[in-house]
């Protein structure tokens, strides 16, 4: 009794020891996830720092491209870039050019200078500062030259890359548009001239020290070239970003960790969207962004140290006095309450403890052998309700086409006699038609093919009764290539020629329309204008369709004839409740059937969806 008694003291005392070692790690891994929650919410704002730089940025470039094509589409300017009479050019267009350059450049403040030149060399300036005398360098002009000559431009503006003053020792970017002559000169729809837009880097520069990141967080706008636009670190503005290049940049799309200089640096990319291949970069020191966590590393270790200590205390207590008969039982029913249905608990004791735990066992046998009776109880009415299903529905489907084909052949019958061989070669043509389609074996056809079915009784009953009503089918093209059960829709129309059309003196319509609701389904309407049904004999109808087994009469005895019961009921039985049809009737204004089945796209069965 000892021995066991040590044994389960050491079991007990070696679980208690894998707690502590639990709760360690679950509070190393509290700190870990706390750090990454505070470095993941300091670069969430981050990055919505350099969002809003972005777009502010996206706005800059977008106001330049829209001032920009409105100037190059400009009908005057269009002139001044083609017309040869210099007296046009400056009394007429000029002057006009030149105020509109000039209004640019007022208005937006990012704009340095702007100057129009033509294919003959002629060229019009509107310049805010000194800095604009590169346009009139011979290096600019070698400069510019790659982007005219690049056949992409003539569909959009192009920013170019950094262009470098000698003389002054400045950088300048530019945005270029083709002028494309669209007044219908003999230049028409040909490139007759350029419109350059010097873009100030000073308030470029403005604009990204503007943006708040921590203390030591670095920001970079790089063109095409990796070339430096501006930055919060001024002495990185006009050389290559060497740093970044020396990464994937598919890798920084998503913001990586990168160790940079020996210091761990979180680094983050967006592209622009008004300049292709620009973008914005980011670089936050990781330890910036985890300097909180400091105070909360110290509390947190010697809140965890208390807690090991609190526990190895209480444990000795419990262990000695209280818990060794019951620690095997607890830890036993955590077993069984993680569900292991074939654990059974282990009787370590005749006490107290020992009697509960043979209780708990024997009534886990008993819930398990009630489980199994329940089990294949309900498997056996399953196979019984399935088989009875099957059965109905094999019944249902047998009881159509035998009362068509006997109305169809009395018919043939009638018109051999009384109208010669034209009508009865194309009715037995018609009949012979529905009669293949009738015994086809898929249970599901595509509505073309009942569509089909039913343009052929059409013909039937038109030339029966001499087209003395009209008749009308008009189902939706997307439909055609759906499913539908066989024989749905011809016995509906049968029914309502012979109980709503026939009995009329003259005239009267039969139209049939198909369509999707609004819940996604496919509805077919067929509605005539014949004498319908008085209000006793509708609701006595719908009250059938509303029967779980509408095809049995009050006595037991199945009903005669297809009716419409056997439709509906096959469709609830092939799709469920939601499905089947409903009927509406006015006393002398005629009737409507509205049959509902799903949409289906392929063979799969219904009741398999």
């Amino acid at each position: 009794m000892k021995t066991s008694k040590l044994k389960l003291k050491h079991q007990i005392w070696l679980i208690f020891f894998f707690s502590i070692v639990i709760f360690t790690v679950m509070e190393f891994y509290f700190f870990y996830s706390f750090s990454n929650l505070t470095q993941k919410r300091a670069a969430t704002y981050g990055n919505q720092m350099i969002e809003q730089t972005r777009r502010k940025i996206d706005s800059v470039f977008n106001d330049i491209r829209v001032s920009t094509s409105i100037a190059v589409n400009s009908k005057l300017i269009q002139e001044f870039s083609v017309v040869d009479d210099d007296y046009k050019r400056a009394f007429d267009s000029g002057p006009y050019a030149l105020d509109l350059m000039e209004y640019m450049r007022s208005f937006n403040s990012y704009v340095n200078g702007i100057v129009i030149n033509d294919i003959r060399g002629r060229r019009l300036y509107s310049l805010a500062s000194a800095s604009g005398d590169i346009f009139f360098i011979n290096r600019y002009e070698t400069f510019i030259r790659k982007y005219k000559d690049d056949p992409s431009l003539r569909e959009k503006g192009m920013f170019t890359t950094i262009l470098k003053d000698d003389r002054t020792e400045t950088e300048q970017f530019f945005y270029i548009a083709p002028i494309v002559e669209a007044i219908g000169g003999i230049y028409f729809s040909q490139i007759t001239g350029y419109c350059t837009v010097m873009v100030n880097m000073e308030k470029m520069q403005g604009l990204v020290e503007n943006t708040e990141l921590t203390q030591s967080s670095t920001l970079y706008i790089l063109n095409s070239r990796d070339e430096v636009i501006a930055s919060t670190n001024s002495n990185a503005r006009g050389t290559l970003f060497r740093d970044v290049l020396s990464m994937d940049k598919d890798i920084l799309l998503n913001g990586v960790k990168e160790t940079i200089d020996g210091e761990e640096i979180l680094v983050q990319v967006k592209g622009l969207e008004q300049a292709d291949g620009w973008r914005i970069v980011s670089m936050i020191p990781v330890h910036e962004l985890t300097a909180d966590m400091t105070p909360m590393r110290k509390v947190s270790i010697i809140v965890g140290i208390g807690i090991i200590l609190t526990m190895i205390i209480t444990g000795s207590f419990f262990m000695n006095n209280l818990m060794r008969p019951l620690m095997g039982l607890v830890m036993d029913m955590k077993r069984v309450g993680r569900r292991d249905m074939g654990f059974r608990i282990k009787v370590r004791f005749t006490n107290e403890v020992g009697l509960l735990a043979c209780d708990i066992n024997r009534m886990m046998d008993e819930m398990e052998e009630m489980a199994r009776d329940m089990f294949n109880t309900q498997a056996r009415l399953y196979e019984s309700e399935l088989s009875q299903k099957q059965a109905e529905f094999s019944a249902l489907q047998s009881q159509i086409n035998p009362h068509f084909l006997y109305n169809t052949l009395n018919c043939i019958s009638s018109i051999g006699l009384e109208y010669g061989s034209r009508e009865i070669a194309q009715i037995t043509f018609c009949m012979s038609k529905i009669f293949r389609y009738s015994i086809k074996k898929d249970d599901l056809v595509q509505i073309r093919e009942e569509v089909d079915c039913i343009q052929a009784y059409m013909k039937i009953i038109l030339i029966r009764y001499e087209n003395k009503f009209s008749m009308e089918l008009d189902v939706e093209d997307r439909l055609l290539k759906m499913k539908t059960p066989k024989m749905i829709l011809q016995p509906i129309v049968e029914n309502s020629v012979y109980h709503g059309l026939e009995r009329m003196d003259q005239g009267g319509r039969l139209q049939v329309t198909g369509s999707v609701d609004a819940h996604g389904d496919v509805c077919f309407c067929i509605t005539d204008t014949g004498k319908g049904m008085e209000p006793e004999v509708l609701a006595a109808l719908q009250a059938k369709l509303g029967m779980e087994y509408p095809e049995h009469a009050s006595d037991g005895q199945p009903t005669k004839g297809i009716g419409l019961t056997n439709i509906h009921n096959r469709l609830r039985l092939l799709f469920g409740e939601g499905y089947g049809i409903t009927i509406e009737s006015r006393v002398g204004h005629g009737t409507t059937v509205t049959v509902k089945i799903p949409q289906l796209l392929n063979d799969r069965k219904p009741l398999e969806e």
